[in-house]
């Protein structure tokens, strides 16, 4: 199997970070192949500028990112849920990574498309200050539905996980050392 596991929180120091080693560790002793991502580390701008109307040149980080991507079999997203969506680089990276001609295309003269990511799976690994079950059925769960079905199904990547962490804020170390444990088996079992 091969993993990519992309972090989206800009904070080396950061709980998500801890997650993603924590994932790290469980699915290289699974003998999974195992790159990382790390967008805090990454050199581009995030902004899409002219949207798809003009091509805007990848950096060489983005270059590789979407190298990544396709050698990938699964891949394991790790963020925050920062005001019910994902870090402004995170979201930069979608839009400037995910691009119409690699990771789908419009159908001319249609509103379909094609998508040019399937057959791969993924894992989503959220952490959130809000109660994982008030998320999901008082605030509606926006960035699930966004990474799940408007993003990784749009680019043909069906089956997706979701492993929702809070509320992180006000947990105590035994909390979190479950948590990492989780995520290191989550690992082990590439999923």
């Amino acid at each position: 199997m091969k993993i990519l596991l992309i972090n989206g929180h800009p904070d080396k120091e950061s709980y998500n970070h801890a997650l993603a080693a924590a994932y790290m560790e469980g699915a290289g002793n699974s003998g999974a192949e195992v790159q990382e991502i790390n967008i805090g580390e990454l050199d581009f701008n995030p902004n899409l500028g002219c949207g798809y109307r003009k091509r805007t040149e990848l950096e060489p980080d983005l270059v590789k990112a979407q190298e990544s991507i396709k050698w990938a079999d699964h891949i394991v997203w790790v963020y925050p849920v920062w005001w019910g969506s994902v870090p402004a680089l995170m979201k930069g990276f979608l839009d400037r990574v995910l691009l119409p001609g690699f990771a789908f295309k419009k159908r001319e003269g249609s509103v379909w498309w094609d998508k040019y990511l399937t057959g791969k799976t993924s894992r989503i690994i959220c952490t959130m200050d809000q109660p994982t079950w008030y998320y999901r059925w008082i605030n509606a769960r926006p960035s699930h539905i966004a990474m799940k079905k408007l993003t990784m199904n749009f680019i043909g990547i069906k089956k997706v996980s979701i492993t929702s962490i809070g509320p992180l804020r006000l947990s105590k170390y035994g909390f979190r050392q479950k948590w990492l444990a989780k995520v290191e088996k989550l690992g082990f079992q590439n999923r």
